[in-house]
Order: structure tokens, then C-alpha cells, then sequence
């Protein structure tokens, strides 16, 4: 129901576009080329020029996707709006179709906005978790549009949580996610310079999770595209880990009765995170670790997943028991050298600032952020880097909407990385040494952030 009302909801944008209804803006330049311009490579595209590009606006439209954003952001977020210009909605060829929206059934989407006031910079984006390309709207695209950037994502090429039925080799599906997003960087970078008539002067690359991890992937193998990134906990693989791999299975033994919390502990999940491991119990663990584990290694259980993860929730979310003793050291070569092709190595070269809760459930920074720290340092590239820890954060900001007493969200941190590595780019100012972020003298957590604020007692 919810896919034939997007259908309908298109149309009659598109429908309200041509009668210059409020979907949108009418005249004028440069909405008036809209149809000069085109997305190199795109197997199909459709452009919209419209009022308010921001998802207060497109909230209920064929334009974003507010299911899709589930979780990633407090109710409370305060996010600009009023951003008018024309948005961009295309694939690029793909032989996949894990990607339903707009009923288009076709991987390799993107969605590219231009803001009539450009500052001349532009940010690009992969989707976090099997999300797609709507899902950091409110965490990323909101702002960068008031500010002026020209903003562009990417579903990464498959989505869902049947994504590892893509390619046909272990690692192809997320091996795929960084082409698809340099692919997209640089028919952004040229969609922009025929928009504008200008080539973009900065390009910043960002994510969350796995777009965090497509963050680092970009500044270590292709730095010459972008002038910097704000990793906000991007997901870390290593060869010989640690990666989800190494981290996960205990999880599922626990929830089966056969791992206790120290087991957990010693695993790097942190001490009084443990208020979260119910809900990630049952809405992350076991599923995280058996998707990535058929995309790397399908030949440890045929049957679980199987040939898809489950067609209701509870099927899907259910771990696999074979899981539970799934030792990643002790798999064949050929898992190793799969999770080899998409490996970090540290070696970013374009400064970078990461992010990472301390209550990260999902992804423990003990075996995640603080490794790439390391990496980063040992690569000789430590200059490039900064690392802050945020105290209190964990993977997903909702959670903070249950919790407010003891979690705070992250975007407003995110929000303060972002302006601190563009005026490390611009203007040479120097950010923050690594640290602890504490909460905000002010108190307000979800709209305030300073990455100088001193940890509770200190």
C-alpha cells in the first residue's frame, strides 16, 4: 500500500509541477533549464523544481522517504528549512532490483539536489544499513542545503536486507557500494558544473554506518575527488579483523543461552551499555551477522538466510544458531580475501573527523573507531585526522527518545564536525585535538553540540 501511495503521490507532483502548483517553483532561472540537465551515465532521470527541498516540506511526497529515516534522528531535531531548487531523482544501469522506490524496482538510485543559493561546495552521501537513498534527509541533507551545499546520495547499488543476493562472488554487493559512490560523485561533480556553470570549488564526503564506511573507503582510494569527510561510526573491515564478523557472533550465543554479559565485555561491547542490548537483540544482532555473513562467507549455512533473509519482520530479524559459533579467524582464505576486496587500510588521503558514541551497541568504537584511529596513526596520516568519542551516543539517535535520561543524540555533533572540518579545508583553523565531547553546559542535547565541551567529571 505504502509503494502504490508513493506512485500516486509522484504523479501528482509531477502533475502540480507542470500546472505550477506548491510542489513547485515556476519560472525563473535556474529552474527554467531543468531540462538541460542531465546526470552522466543515468539510465533514467526525472526533475522536479521545487520550493522547499528540506523534508518538512517534502514530508508525504514521492521526494523523500520518511519511513526510510526511521530511527536515525530524535523526534525533536530542529532541521532548516525554506531551501528551494531543483531535485534530481534517476538510477544508473543495474541488473538488481532490491531498490522498490518510486515502483521503479531498480538498484543504482540516487537522488541530486541543486539549491537555487549554491556556496559553491557540494556533499555526497551512500545510504546507511540496507537503507536507500532518502534516509539521511533530515541527518544530513537538511542542513547542507541551508548552508548551501548541492547534495547528492546513493542507495549504494543494493538495499534491503536480501542485499547479498546481489553479484556473484562473496564481497560483490558491498564491493559495489563504493563504485556506486564514486560513480555518483562524479556525475554530481558534473551535474553541478552544468547547473551553475561552474564546477563544484569544495566536495565533502559523509555517511553514517556504512556510509561512514564508504566515507573512509573514498578518502583512502579515491582522495583526488573530494577536499574531506566526516565519518559519523562508520562500519570497520579488516581482513583479520576486527570487523562485524568478529564482534557479532558472541551477541547471538548470548541470546541464545550460550554467552553471559562478560563474554559480551571481552568482545568490546562497552560497560553501561547494557540497557540497549534488549532492543538490539532483537532488532540488530543476529540479523547484521547473518546478512554479512552470507554477503562474505555463504557457504557457512546454506539454509540461514538462505536465499532471502525472510519475507515478514519476524522472519527476517531472527538470528541464525548456527551464528553462535561462527569464528571468523578460524573460516577459509577465501572468506578472508572477500572481506580483503572492500578492506580499510587507514591510509585516508583528505582529512578526515570521525564520530563515534561511547554506548554504540551496534558497532562497539572499542573494536571499531578506536581501530581506524590506530590505522589512520600507523598509516603515517594521523595529521588528517580527528577522532572524537561523544559521550553518551550510541549507533542510532531514536533510541535517544527512549532513553533521554541517559543517551544523547549525535547529530548535533555531526552538525559541529561537519562546520569544523570546513573551516579546517577552507581556512586552515586547526580542529579540536581527539576527545571526548560531553554534553552541552546548556543542557540541550539534542540542538547543541560544541566538540570542546569536557566529559561529565572532568
Amino acid at each position: 500500500m505504502r509503494l502504490s501511495r508513493s506512485v500516486v503521490l509522484f504523479a501528482a507532483a509531477l502533475l502540480a509541477s507542470t500546472l505550477g502548483g506548491p510542489a513547485s517553483a515556476v519560472g525563473g532561472d535556474p529552474c527554467g533549464r531543468q531540462e538541460k540537465v542531465r546526470v552522466p551515465g543515468a539510465a533514467f532521470q526525472q526533475s522536479a523544481c521545487l520550493y522547499d527541498m528540506t523534508t518538512s516540506a517534502l514530508a508525504g511526497t514521492p521526494y523523500t522517504d520518511m519511513a526510510d529515516q526511521a530511527g536515525l534522528t530524535a523526534k525533536d531535531t530542529r532541521s532548516p528549512s525554506g531551501v528551494s531548487g531543483l531535485q534530481i531523482d534517476g538510477y544508473f544501469p543495474d541488473d538488481s532490483h532490491t531498490n522498490t522506490t518510486h515502483g521503479w524496482n531498480h538498484d543504482a538510485q540516487f537522488v541530486i539536489r541543486l539549491p537555487d543559493h549554491w556556496n559553491g561546495g557540494l556533499v555526497v552521501t551512500g545510504a546507511p544499513g540496507t537503507r536507500r537513498q532518502y534516509a539521511t534527509d533530515t541527518a544530513i541533507s537538511d542542513r547542507v542545503l541551508a548552508q548551501g551545499y548541492a547534495y547528492a546520495a546513493t542507495d549504494k547499488g543494493n538495499s534491503g536486507a536480501d542485499f547479498y543476493r546481489d553479484g556473484n562472488r562473496p564481497g560483490d554487493a558491498v564491493d559495489e557500494w563504493n563504485r556506486r559512490t564514486t560513480q555518483l560523485t562524479l556525475a554530481a561533480k558534473r551535474v553541478v558544473a552544468a547547473h551553475y556553470g561552474r564546477a563544484p570549488r569544495r566536495t565533502y564526503m559523509t555517511g553514517i554506518s556504512n556510509g561512514g564506511y564508504l566515507t573512509r573507503w573514498q578518502l583512502e582510494h579515491r582522495p583526488e575527488l573530494y577536499d574531506g569527510g566526516v565519518d559519523w561510526e562508520g562500519a570497520l573491515w579488516t581482513a583479520e579483523g576486527p570487523n562485524l564478523l568478529t564482534s557479532l557472533p558472541v551477541t547471538v550465543a548470548r541470546a541464545l543461552g550460550s554467552a553471559r554479559d562478560e563474554d559480551l565485555y571481552a568482545a568490546g561491547f562497552a560497560r553501561g551499555s547494557e540497557f540497549l542490548w534488549a532492543y538490539h537483540e532483537k532488532a540488530y544482532w543476529g540479523l547484521t551477522q547473518k546478512i554479512y555473513r552470507a554477503e562474505f562467507d555463504p557457504s557457512y549455512d546454506t539454509a540461514c538466510p538462505g536465499a532471502s533473509a525472510g519475507s515478514t519482520a519476524e522472519e527476517i530479524l531472527v538470528p541464525c544458531r548456527s551464528d553462535a559459533a561462527y569464528d571468523y579467524a578460524a573460516r577459509p582464505a577465501s572468506v578472508h580475501r572477500a572481506v580483503a576486496r572492500v578492506a580499510l587500510t587507514g591510509r585516508i588521503g583528505k582529512p578526515l573527523i570521525t564520530l563515534h558514541g561511547d554506548l554504540d551497541a551496534l558497532l562497539p568504537k572499542a573494536t571499531d573507531s578506536d581501530v581506524y584511529a590506530r590505522m589512520v596513526a600507523r598509516s603515517g596520516r594521523g595529521a588528517l585526522h580527528r577522532y572524537y568519542t561523544v559521550e553518551g551516543g550510541t549507533h542510532v539517535d531514536g533510541l535517544y527518545d527512549t532513553y533521554p535520561d541517559r543517551l544523547r543524540p549525535v547529530l548535533p555533533c555531526y552538525r559541529a564536525a561537519f562546520d569544523a572540518l570546513t573551516a579546517w579545508v577552507d581556512r586552515g583553523v586547526q580542529p579540536p585535538a581527539d576527545r571526548t565531547v560531553g554534553r552541552p553546559a546548556n543542557g540541550d542535547v539534542v540542538g547543541s553540540c560544541a566538540l570542546t565541551d569536557a566529559p561529565a567529571g572532568r
